[in-house]
């Protein structure tokens, strides 16, 4: 038994080693990462990658979980702001901004793997954003018909832009991102036709895969 503790302390370490090369690897340059490249970037032999994660996309999973559980502190800080607006705005740029600096995870995102394991973190995320937009409403800082899935729909749209525009303008995200939260803000005039219900949310998403 004593002998195989420091076995395990090198076998995490290696994950660590292995992870953070992947993350680094997969922000730069998409989901066309080799096993060979990360294991070269983390200084680790390639079978110590491929028994930890056998596939690619295992190892993108792995890191897409870590960033979902990092999402999910994020919220939990927002939801301690003092101003709920600023909470709410701060959390979203971050959100966009984690997905802005990685590329290969923004790619598996639209994968029925990530999503699969997105509708959980969701389900413990969601309540926190719910909670944000209902103090900031009552506050009268955000529209009163303004709904979470409206609120959900921004990370969707900027998204979708900075997919388009990562090596044209690669930070026009911050001025779109701004746009779309500025238009959260109450004015005379009332949104335009319904909010999506949550069937159609889950639709639209589906269709950038």
């Amino acid at each position: 038994m004593t002998g195989s503790t420091p076995l395990r302390r090198d076998a995490a370490r290696n994950r660590e080693r292995v992870l953070a090369a992947a993350r680094r690897l997969f922000a730069e340059t998409g989901r066309a990462v080799t096993h060979n490249e990360v294991a070269r970037a983390a200084d680790v032999g390639v079978g110590t990658v491929y028994r930890r994660f056998p596939t690619r996309e295992d190892l993108m999973l792995a890191l897409f979980e870590d960033q979902l559980a990092l999402v999910g502190r994020l919220a939990d800080e927002a939801l301690g702001a003092d101003d709920p607006e600023e909470g709410l705005r701060r959390f979203l740029v971050q959100v966009v901004e984690l997905q802005a600096g990685d590329r290969g995870l923004q790619e598996f995102m639209l994968g029925p793997q990530a999503r699969a394991r997105a509708g959980a973190a969701t389900s413990r995320i969601a309540p926190v954003v719910g909670a944000l937009l209902d103090r900031a409403k009552e506050r009268g800082q955000v529209r009163p018909e303004v709904t979470a899935l409206d609120v959900a729909l921004i990370p969707v749209m900027v998204g979708a832009v900075t997919a388009r525009s990562r090596d044209v303008a690669p930070e026009i995200w911050r001025r779109v991102v701004t746009m779309a939260l500025d238009g959260l803000r109450p004015t005379d005039g009332e949104l335009p036709g319904p909010p999506l219900t949550p069937a159609q949310f889950e639709e639209v998403v589906s269709r950038g895969r």
